[in-house]
Formats: C-alpha cells, structure tokens, sequence
C-alpha cells in the first residue's frame, strides 16, 4: 500500500513539475488537481483567488472543519537541469521552491483520508495560488475563503533544504518575517560632474541614507526584537561625466511583529526625509506590506508536533526551531484563523535535497512524499477523531 502511494505521488509531483505555471496562471495546474480530487469522490469549488480550488470530504456527523493547504504557483526562473528527466517544459519558469511536491503531499494526504475515512467532521483541501509574492492568501479571502469554507485551523507546511530529509520544525509564535518593500526616491539638481557645486548630488545624499538606515534597527528597536533592513537597489538617471538629478533606493525589511513593521516604517521615513531636507533635496518615501509574518498558535503546534512524532519518531522533531528571516503567504491565513506552519526537512546534501530554494538546479525530494502525505492524515486524525 505504501510503495503504492509513494509511486503514485512521485508521478503527480513529475507531472507538475514538467508544467510550471506562476502566479495567478495556474490554470492547468489548477485543472489537474481538481482531476484528481473528483477522483477521489470529493467537491470541488473553483476559481477562489481566481486560480485557488477548494475541495471538501465530510465523514461522520462531526460539525468541525480544519483546512489542509498547499501553494501552487512556480517561479520566473529557467531550470538548470539537462538530465533531469521531468525537467520544465516551460521556458523560464519552473518549480523552484517545491509547491509541485507540497501540492503532492496534499493530495497523498486526500487519498489516504477518503480511502481510510478514519476521522470525523469535514477536512477542507486549500490549493493556494501566488504565494511566492504575497497576493494569492489575500485574493482567496477576498473571494470569501473562510466564510463559504470555515475552518477552525488551518494548516501548513514547507520543505527546508539543508534539513535532514524526513525530519520536522517548528515552533510556537513567530517561526517566519513579515516582508515589507520599500522605494525612496530622492531628487537633487544635476550639473556637470566637473562643477558638484552647481548641483544637489542625490548620490551622496542617497548613499548617507543607506548607512544611516542601518542604525535603525542597532539604534532604535529594542535588541530582543529580531529585524533586518536590506537596501538591494541604487538606481541613478546619471551618465559617466553628470551628476545625477534622481536616485531610487529600492530594499525591502523583515520582522516579525505588526509594532516592530509601524516602528521600521516611522523611523526610514523620518530618516530619509530629514537627510533629503538638510542637504535641499526632495524625498518621496513609499512602503508597502508584502506578506505578514507567520505566528503559529501554541495549541496547534502541539497538534503538529504530536502528528510529526507519531510518523517520523519525536527524534526526528524540533518543537522550537530558530525562527526564519524568510517570508510565506500563509501568514496572512493566520490572521484570519488560528494554525501551525511546519518545516519538512528536503535533504542536507546538495546531490539528494540539499540545493538552495530558489536555485536553477533545486529539486524537491520525492522521498519525502508519503512522509508529508502521512503528516497531513495524521494532523485530522487529531483534530477530528472518530468516534
């Protein structure tokens, strides 16, 4: 039964992997998930967050609900991989972050629970669209996501690279960053690089900016509260022998708290705009909220860490990893409704699931498959006993 479903989720991963699609495209992925849950006899709503699906399966009379959810989208990046025999068969664009395998463990897990039906109440399937920037949580809940499809948790999971394969993470509160972009732009007055005097140089106006955002978070955020501004772009109007009039700084900040995100805001802004105002220069500073951090409810951390050991051993279980800097859409889920998000371990050498996230050479680790499928089954048999 087991080298059975392993077979069959390592095709349905293949198959999703040779056939990326990206955010809010996730047309025919969308297709062949839905195939396979009708399959499995289960409803299925489609077109929540345009591309996102929702598939129920009811067993007994219990009235409670918990949600199962996976990411569909793929990234902008061309694969790497010449021997790969499942390689993408889309120019630039593959599965470089492992949704195709996340979406398989959903889907072994919705075979197991209709094959076994050894719980009791209703197990929602959520097939997530665009969660690599942040918009497909937010355009499902805006489609009504939990009111047609209430839930009294939800939960996650994503493999780690790195981690040994088969092996769990995670940890009450926050176990991910929030991301929030940001882009000053500052205009001086261009001249000849021969006469500064004649200008306002926004290039050393900009470059003061970059050094003094760094006291922000060493100078003004308490050194308990982890954060992190990152300055990942400089972009001037000038040429070799001119001065630029403009300079866009571009960059984006992690935190883990909606305070420690209102303080980083307040603090950029009054810095660039009080830097730009000494030196003549005018500053228009934008900041945007990209995704919200991931905060895990102690009570269903327990859940998944008590579903983890039973599948993998409590060895193979860490219930208070380090937190991330990196950033994950099902963060803005636990706004809504209360949950746990998971890290699976992917493998730690770079021949078997070790290579980086976001690699042209990553690939997700079928052998952990049935591990994540089996985690998901276990997680409603928790939530929802029988009898």
């Amino acid at each position: 039964m087991e080298r059975a479903l392993q077979d069959q989720l390592k095709t349905w991963r293949r198959f999703l992997h040779q056939r990326p699609e990206t955010g809010f495209e996730e047309v025919n992925t969308s297709d062949y998930v839905a195939n396979i849950l009708r399959t499995l006899g289960m409803e299925v709503h489609r077109g929540i967050g345009r591309t996102g699906l929702v598939a129920n399966l009811t067993v007994g009379d219990g009235k409670r609900a918990i949600g199962l959810r996976a990411d569909m989208d793929a990234l902008n990046i061309a694969e790497q991989a010449p021997s790969r025999e499942y390689a993408s068969r889309t120019a630039g664009k593959m599965h470089a972050c492992g949704h195709d395998g996340h979406m398989s463990m959903i889907l072994g897990a919705a075979r197991l629970l209709a094959e076994r039906r050894d719980f009791n109440g209703t197990v929602r399937f959520i097939f997530q669209p665009a969660e690599e920037h942040g918009r497909g949580a937010k355009a499902m809940m805006a489609d009504g996501l939990f009111e047609r499809f209430p839930v009294a948790a939800i939960f996650g999971a994503h493999n780690m690279p790195g981690m040994r394969a088969g092996t769990f993470a995670t940890r009450p509160g926050g176990i991910m960053a929030s991301e929030d972009n940001f882009v000053i732009h500052i205009k001086g007055r261009g001249t000849h690089a021969a006469r500064p005097h004649m200008g306002v140089d926004p290039i050393v106006i900009a470059s003061q900016i970059v050094l003094a955002l760094q006291t922000v978070v060493s100078r003004t955020l308490d050194p308990s509260l982890p954060a992190v501004i990152s300055c990942t772009e400089f972009i001037t109007d000038g040429i070799r022998n001119v001065i630029p009039s403009n300079v866009i700084i571009k960059g984006d900040t992690r935190s883990y708290s909606r305070e420690v995100q209102a303080l980083l805001e307040t603090r950029m802004r009054e810095v660039c705009e009080g830097i730009c105002r000494t030196h003549g220069a005018d500053c228009r500073f934008e900041y945007t909220h990209e995704f919200a951090p991931t905060v895990n409810s102690a009570e269903f951390v327990d859940v998944a860490v008590r579903a983890a050991g039973n599948v993998a051993g409590a060895d193979s279980v860490d219930a208070n990893v380090q937190p991330m800097m990196i950033s994950e859409d099902f963060g803005a889920f636990l706004q809504a409704v209360p949950g746990n998000f998971i890290f699976i371990g992917n493998g730690e050498s770079a021949e078997k699931g070790g290579t980086p996230l976001h690699n042209a050479t990553y690939d997700f680790n079928d052998d952990i498959l049935l591990t994540g499928a089996q985690y998901f089954a276990e997680i409603v048999r928790l939530e929802l006993p029988a009898g």
